[in-house]
């Protein structure tokens, strides 16, 4: 029995259908990619499927017994709570399934019970760990902090309603991931997740994720890695191709030449019928009149919708200067005396050029552009913005729409201008009204009326778009442009920037889109010396180029560098737990006459040396016994301090140990 099956289902707001008597069934291994242009209906289609929002008519059938989650593009957590928490309660079936199958063995090995009740009991046993293995696995108390640094949360004990909406979509994300569903439905789960941690959850999906997947995403990237099945979401009907986002893109080109053939086939015919029709055809036989009938069905039959797609269009204004703009050995830091995000940033921009920005959440890439735009100031350094540059701002949370504005308005930039109309867009080679200008971006004349409150998120960042270009900028500033977009407003927007006369920076996490925009990548890469700061580096190229020059690098460096001293300290900066480590000595095998000889307390710590190492090694061991008790994570705060022992006793393993190694290469030191 498939996991979800949805048949007959249609639902309209007032006049607007979204969708009508469309189908859809996910069985186990699904990895279904659903598509449509803003304003479809995905959305809301998810949460139909969810359970969330009734359907106008229609039946879905949920397989009993199955876990169905859904990450929605804004979700509701408690303030109060903390991403710990939060992401814990996705292991609560586990926990629970857990204690009890460790109640069933205590049982079984006190021999208390026999016959009937013992098998039983045996049955039960068996059912349990049937379900810890579908739940993910007998060991998973570790996986709610592993599964949040994945997700680049790092502050998992601060409540979340002091955390920025991406910040608590993490952390959803996190709770649904954690939870290993039969199904999860996700509403754009790349938003707001930098690229690194984008290709981390796209293996992920493909390769750990035990469930079946239903997701809205404009990542093409991530839709190629992951999808078995893609299903479009177009005029209110559900199409399915099998296959991920290229063959899908295949599929739907051949298709689209079918129907235009047919089309162009009835038009031929319709023209022939209709120079039938004018000679006079005399309807006296019953085939004369049956072919009248016939030409007057061809001719009543309605042309194939033309696929609407935004045509993205602005004016670069005027000619750049021989200075667009320069980074003279800039500093930058967090707001009101934070920390350094980075320092000593040279950069300098030509004619054409298109850099994109890349790097953790978090490491400065939105400080960056507030600099460019003069938001912000250096701490060190100078901006230098040509004379002749003329900035446009495109920010990720389109801070410049007035909600209760209609659309016109705003981007006339004017309360109340729909009523009067009349506003022009200079495009350079045209000037044209400024309601056909919305139409390019696909608001017809009643859409334009509407208030921009009302918008979903890729609708809202159409009209930003809108507002932005027909001011005639030439350097413009996009801050994740890529969010919320369909793909096909994405492939507009891509076509209109390859054509751009000016320059653009743009900070995005969609590396599909960078490949085929950018000219170069700004990386921000963390410092390994000091956490919390990044080194920017420039990568002449698209991001295939960036990855490939970055891979170069690292593997020269690798070879350069000396053999790995054994024991080495793991990428938190702390030794791994029992790890050894040698001592450094000056010169290449040096001898043992050249170190200094033990003292006499230093030869009374190495004879009772392993008694200390065992007692460090016997902490972390209780530490882990206790931690291993599922009913632990009832009670955060005690596991809190219980995981703050285990990797205090194992950094002391650590130490211990490398204390031990030292006295030991200098015990036959000679005076």
């Amino acid at each position: 029995m498939p996991l979800l099956s949805a048949r007959n289902l249609s639902k309209a707001y007032g006049p607007q259908t979204l969708f009508s008597e469309i189908a859809l069934t996910v069985r186990r291994g699904d990895r279904v990619g659903l598509l449509g242009a803003n304003g479809t209906g995905k959305s809301t289609f998810l949460r139909v499927l969810a359970g969330l929002e009734p359907s106008d008519n229609g039946v879905i059938d949920r397989r009993r017994g199955a876990r169905i989650l859904y990450l929605p593009q804004e979700p509701e957590l408690a303030a109060d709570a903390t991403p710990r928490d939060i992401v814990a309660e996705g292991l609560a079936d586990w926990h629970k399934t857990k204690m009890r199958h460790d109640e069933v063995a205590r049982i079984l090995e006190s021999g208390a019970v026999t016959g009937h009740e013992l098998t039983k009991l045996l049955e039960e046993q068996a059912h349990l760990g049937e379900a810890i293995e579908h739940l993910g696995g007998w060991d998973r108390g570790h996986i709610v902090v592993e599964m949040l640094e994945r997700l680049g949360v790092r502050e998992i004990d601060r409540p979340v309603g002091n955390m920025s909406g991406g910040e608590r979509r993490r952390v959803a994300l996190a709770r649904v991931l954690v939870a290993s569903p039969d199904l999860a439905i996700l509403d754009e789960p790349t938003n707001h997740l930098d690229a690194a941690t984008i290709e981390w959850l796209e293996t992920f999906m493909a390769s750990t994720f035990g469930g079946a997947l239903l997701l809205v995403t404009h990542d093409r990237y991530f839709l190629d890695q992951v999808a078995t099945r893609i299903v479009e979401l177009e005029n209110g009907n559900l199409t399915e191709y099998t296959g991920n986002y290229e063959t899908f893109l295949d599929k739907k080109a051949e298709a689209m030449e079918q129907a235009d053939r047919v089309e162009s086939n009835r038009q031929n015919l319709v023209r022939r019928e209709q120079a039938w029709l004018r000679r006079g055809a005399k309807a006296r036989s019953t085939k004369q009149k049956a072919r009248i009938q016939r030409a007057e069905a061809v001719i009543a039959i309605d042309a194939p919708k033309e696929r609407e797609r935004a045509r993205l269009e602005g004016m670069a204004s005027g000619r750049l200067g021989g200075t667009i703009l320069e980074f003279r050995d800039v500093s930058a830091a967090v707001p009101e005396g934070g920390r350094t995000l980075f320092d000593h940033l040279t950069l300098h921009m030509v004619a054409g050029d298109r850099i994109g920005i890349i790097g953790p959440n978090g490491s400065g890439k939105t400080s960056l552009l507030k600099l460019i735009s003069g938001e912000a100031e250096p701490l060190k350094g100078e901006v230098v913005r040509g004379t002749r540059t003329k900035l446009a701002y495109f920010d990720q949370a389109r801070a410049n729409l007035m909600d209760d504005w209609s659309i016109y308005d705003n981007v006339a930039e004017r309360e109340g201008a729909e009523r009067t109309g009349g506003g022009q867009v200079d495009l350079g080679v045209e000037t044209i009204d400024l309601r056909v200008y919305l139409e390019r971006f696909l608001f017809e004349i009643p859409k334009q009326r509407q208030k921009v409150g009302a918008l979903s998120g890729g609708e809202r960042a159409r009209v930003a778009l809108a507002k932005m270009l027909k001011g005639g900028a030439n350097l413009l500033l996009l801050d994740e442009p890529t969010n919320d977009l369909d793909v096909q407003t994405l492939g507009a927007l891509e076509e209109m920037l390859e054509t751009w006369k000016g320059c653009a920076i743009v900070v995005s996490h969609d590396r599909y889109f960078l490949n085929n925009v950018a000219t170069s990548i700004l990386a921000f890469e963390p410092s390994k010396t000091e956490p919390g700061r990044a080194i920017l580096t420039r990568y002449q190229g698209n991001y295939d180029t960036y990855r490939s020059l970055k891979a170069e690098a690292e593997a020269a460096l690798a070879a350069a560098a000396p053999a790995p001293v054994k024991g080495a300290s793991s990428a938190s900066g702390a030794p791994a737990a029992g790890a050894k480590s040698e001592v450094a000595t000056s010169g290449k095998g040096a001898a043992s006459a050249d170190l200094k000889p033990l003292t006499y307390t230093e030869r009374k710590e190495l004879e009772t040396i392993f008694d200390t190492i065992g007692e460090a090694e016997d902490a972390v061991a209780a530490a882990e016994k206790k931690l291993s008790d599922p009913t632990i994570y009832s009670r955060p705060e005690e596991a809190r301090t219980l995981q703050a022992s285990l990797e205090k006793a194992q950094l002391e393993v650590a130490r211990v140990t490398a204390r031990w190694e030292d006295l030991e290469a200098r015990r036959d030191a000679k005076r």
